[in-house]
């Protein structure tokens, strides 16, 4: 039933966007072309009408090409559709600029920008009104996939969970197929055995999905479940049963023609991404040093005077990979018995602690040698906080997934740092936010973390 009704949404889809297009191309026009702000540009009938020739259909590729004419339901927020936007509009421009050079519409630049920054508010915010319009039909029953699943054990019953709470993705299950079990599953009915899959798509023209979620033993009956599945025209989605090892982003690549499944999406194994994050750590080192060399040089001085020993403490930490290194600070304590430090959680009023590292530590000056760290690579300016060998150790036989904040630089401050999991607070939740950050990484959260711990270096309780 949903297919015949998709094909009307896809066209919809394409309208909205074209009158998209012509209000930002209209709003440019009489907003700005008539308040004289960009001068020198015939923008005649004629040049509009090329204009809008080449706009429309280079634009509809682009979103095609872009996946924004791809049905989607999923609980992904609208920035995941805002940044595919702003990848077409770039795309647009790169076209009108050629177009521009090939002399075939001569655009002024601010033209241009004025312009994908328009459309692309506009297009963001026409985005957001439908999602929210299909999402709260679906809720209340219309527009919705009619879905039977084959297979009523754990995996299949989670399945049918996650549907009920999210109603708004608009999936109505039918019912079970299942050759042991008889009864209700979550309130949802076993229509059959899974030999009565053929005739059930046969009888029933609503079935729009069968989502197989049968154990590996039973993976040999597959190839008959996908074949009739194919035969009647029905889509057929797959649960694996080790979905639960998998995190939100699995990344699937081509090993010749076998297909590798990464449990654990890293943003940051991705060369550009990294590159990035290293272009921006060693620039933001050298200039911030430049601009902060007199309190580097004030704080050196008030170490070395507030007790003996070195000005700067090194200590063991474990970095990306699991790669031991050593992390530069300025010393902040009277004693230097490494191995006492090593197995021990710096406590608040700690004895061994200086009066200026008291103040140092509090405003977490003591951290800045560590632009060192970032500048020979060892660390970024963000991620998760590293730690030494012997609480690694420790830790990885403890806590689930604890070596996975490893498979990226560590930070200065990071993800957990700003949520107040600092210092001596909860390790398991100290991971989780590690975790999360790892596997979805970006410039943007990166930015949000960064401004998120200027104000924490001035208020942090945990800071001692």
């Amino acid at each position: 039933m949903i297919r015949e009704n998709q094909q009307l949404f896809n066209v919809l889809n394409v309208l909205l966007d074209i009158v998209v297009l012509l209000i930002s191309t209209f709003f440019l026009t009489s907003a700005i072309f008539h308040r004289g702000l960009i001068v020198n540009f015939n923008f005649n009938f004629e040049t509009l009408l090329l204009y809008l020739i080449i706009l429309v259909p280079s634009y509809v590729f682009f979103y095609y090409m872009f996946s924004l004419y791809t049905p989607q339901r999923t609980n992904k927020s609208i920035f995941s559709e805002a940044r595919r936007i702003g990848q077409a509009n770039l795309a647009e421009f790169f076209l009108l600029s050629a177009v521009g050079f090939l002399e075939i519409i001569v655009f002024p630049n601010n033209f241009l920008i004025f312009f994908l920054v328009v459309n692309f508010i506009l297009a963001t915010v026409e985005r957001a009104i439908v999602r929210y319009f299909l999402r709260v039909m679906r809720s209340k029953g219309f527009n919705l996939k009619y879905v039977v699943i084959i297979g009523a054990g754990e995996v299949g019953e989670n399945l049918v969970e996650t549907i009920k709470d999210n109603s708004y993705l608009g999936y109505q299950v039918i019912g079970f197929l299942d050759d042991n079990i008889e009864e209700d599953v979550s309130g949802i009915k076993i229509i059959g055995k899974v030999n009565d899959l053929e005739k059930i798509l046969e009888s029933n023209e609503i079935v729009d999905r069968v989502i197989v979620s049968i154990a590996p033993r039973h993976y040999k009956t597959l190839e008959s479940i996908m074949s009739t599945c194919e035969k009647n025209g029905v889509r057929a989605d797959i649960v694996p049963d080790y979905y639960r090892y998998l995190t939100a982003h699995p990344n699937i690549e081509l090993l010749d023609n076998i297909p590798l499944i990464s449990a654990r999406y890293l943003p940051l194994d991705i060369f550009y991404n990294n590159l990035l994050k290293r272009i921006f750590d060693v620039a933001f080192v050298v200039v911030t040093t430049v601009i902060i060399s007199p309190l580097l040089l004030i704080v050196a001085i008030l170490v070395k005077f507030s007790s003996p020993g070195p000005i700067i403490y090194k200590q063991e930490r474990v970095g990306e990979n699991g790669k031991i290194f050593m992390i530069y600070k300025f010393r902040s304590m009277r004693s230097e018995n490494e191995y006492i430090d090593d197995k021990k959680w710096t406590e608040k009023n700690d004895p061994r602690i200086t009066s200026v590292g008291k103040l140092i530590r509090k405003y977490s000056i003591d951290e800045l040698p560590q632009f060192y760290n970032i500048f020979k690579g060892d660390m970024s300016l963000i991620g998760p906080r590293p730690e030494r060998p012997y609480f690694v150790n420790k830790f990885k036989e403890s806590v689930p997934k604890y070596m996975i904040k490893h498979h990226v630089r560590p930070g200065m401050t990071g993800w957990a740092q700003i949520n107040g999991y600092r210092g001596n607070t909860s390790i398991v939740k100290r991971i989780e936010y590690d975790i999360y950050y790892v596997e979805n990484w970006s410039p943007f959260l990166d930015i949000k973390i960064f401004v998120k711990t200027l104000p924490t270096l001035l208020n942090d309780k945990n800071a001692y």
